[in-house]
């Protein structure tokens, strides 16, 4: 049996979304900026896709920007504002995926003032904690919607709240939220946000940045062409751009689908609990609900990927390879775990393809592995 429980790595492509791209690349493959006919159908293509994507987000299109990647939108947005301001001070979280932190710590490196809020023990960002650090030259905040390693939901609003009171652009990197979470940016005080079409069965590929009207746009990234208004040169992947819009108009089905993933997220964490010696993270938070991290004490969390590996489930873990040695997660270590705890750290990330099925197999196969690494495990 085969099964897919790292979907907040990427997500399988829906299969509606391949049909709707695959015209565009064998029938309506003109460049999106000539004027012919076959440019301007393609153009049509991604001005509908447009306009799906901003009436999802309760925005206009308008505001949307297509980009290659969710990294690429978070870049843009970290890297274009300083571009503009100068000099000045960032402000983002602990927690962020590293398109942000690697991105923010960068432009420390070049002169940039940085500060990354700590968080509680469910990864949540205090408000307060961030009234206190914004400063006179504050020139962004930068706090993720929902975190991809143990899903926690921050709250946009009040975080929002504190940035419009001292007038300060804010930002999220929305990549796992968007599709996941009700997102209405006419409500939310957002002034950017990023997302990505493979975390919602959309192609990979295919990025999204929105920029609140009235807002300051950033420097760009890429120089050209006057593409998406001039804030992205590049020729656009009509293609992938049609196949987000494809993926957010399926994404309300979600809501249909979050109380199935509630019930086997649940199935699954029971299930796992009759385990000994494990931590489920962030439980107490309000969470994604296809997301649960499991910290399985005195083991390394690469052993248990490649044993379920072999037995056909897939799963991520929190740690990271590098250089010969074990790095346990930053999100993890930003939670309070000490190194050894936060190298057993298993993500399971369901979607809306994942049954039943597959989580009793799982949890058929999960304890007796955990029981064999941890007679044989030197920790």
């Amino acid at each position: 049996m085969q099964v897919y429980l790292d979907n907040n790595a990427t997500t399988r492509t829906a299969p509606e979304v391949v049909e709707a791209m695959l015209p565009y690349f064998t029938e309506v493959y003109g460049n999106a900026s000539s004027f012919h006919q076959f440019g301007q159908r393609a153009a049509k293509g991604m001005g509908s896709a447009r306009q799906d994507a901003a009436d999802f987000l309760g925005v206009t299109a308008e505001e949307i920007v297509f980009t290659g990647s969710g990294s690429e939108s978070d870049n843009y947005f970290l890297k274009g504002v300083a571009a503009r301001a100068g000099a000045g001070h960032i402000i983002t979280s602990a927690i962020e995926h590293p398109a942000i932190l690697r991105t923010a710590r960068f432009l420390a490196q070049n002169g940039f003032q940085l500060t990354e809020l700590p968080v509680d023990g469910q990864g949540t960002v205090s408000p307060d904690d961030l009234r206190g650090t914004l400063r006179p030259d504050t020139i962004l905040v930068s706090v993720m919607h929902a975190n991809n390693e143990v899903g926690t939901i921050q709250d946009m609003a009040a975080l929002g709240a504190v940035c419009r009171e001292a007038g300060v652009p804010f930002h999220t990197d929305a990549v796992q939220a968007v599709g996941k979470l009700p997102i209405n940016l006419r409500e939310l005080p957002v002034d950017y946000l990023s997302a990505s079409a493979h975390k919602l069965h959309g192609p990979k590929g295919i990025g999204l940045a929105y920029l609140r009207r009235g807002s300051k746009a950033p420097f760009n990234l890429i120089h050209g062409g006057h593409h998406e208004r001039r804030r992205r040169a590049s020729t656009e992947n009509v293609p992938g751009i049609v196949g987000f819009g494809k993926a957010v108009q399926l994404a309300p089905e979600e809501d249909y689908h979050r109380e199935r993933l509630l019930r086997l997220r649940a199935k699954l964490e029971e299930g796992i609990s009759d385990i000994p010696e494990i931590t489920i993270l962030a439980r107490e938070a309000e969470r994604l609900p296809n997301t649960s991290n499991v910290l399985f004490h005195r083991l390394e969390g690469e052993s248990i990927v490649m044993s379920l590996d072999f037995e056909g489930i897939a799963v991520s873990t929190g740690s990271a390879c590098s250089s010969g040695s074990l790095e346990p997660s930053h999100v993890i270590l930003a939670l309070g775990y000490d190194h050894a705890h936060a190298q057993g750290s298993i993500r399971f990330s369901l979607s809306r393809y994942t049954t039943e099925e597959e989580i009793d197999y799982t949890l058929e196969k999960l304890p007796p592995i955990i029981h064999r690494l941890r007679n044989i495990s030197a920790l």
